[in-house]
């Protein structure tokens, strides 16, 4: 296993930027298109947002997702829970 990291270089709203990182270059550029249409959907809701308070708002639903998506991951693993108990006797 090489300890290089992937690098792409992607565009958020407008802005070019070069990612770094141990995820696969395809993950990389799915998590840049995704902010950068956070980006815009702010943007088009409220074009007198900053590009700064867009990029907060934007990280805020971002975050949102992540915290819902952990929720309902630790509620499936309860679920299974017993089941696994089960298995393991």
């Amino acid at each position: 296993m090489s300890d290089e990291q992937n690098r792409v270089d992607v565009e958020i709203n407008g802005v070019r930027y070069t990612l770094k990182g141990d995820a696969a270059p395809e993950e990389m550029f799915k998590m840049a298109r995704h902010v950068d249409e956070q980006m815009k959907m702010m943007l088009q809701r409220n074009p007198r947002l900053s590009l700064y308070k867009a990029a907060i708002l934007a990280a805020l639903n971002i975050t949102e997702e992540l915290y819902e998506l952990r929720e309902e991951y630790n509620n499936l693993v309860k679920m299974l829970e017993p089941e696994r108990k089960k298995k393991k006797k």
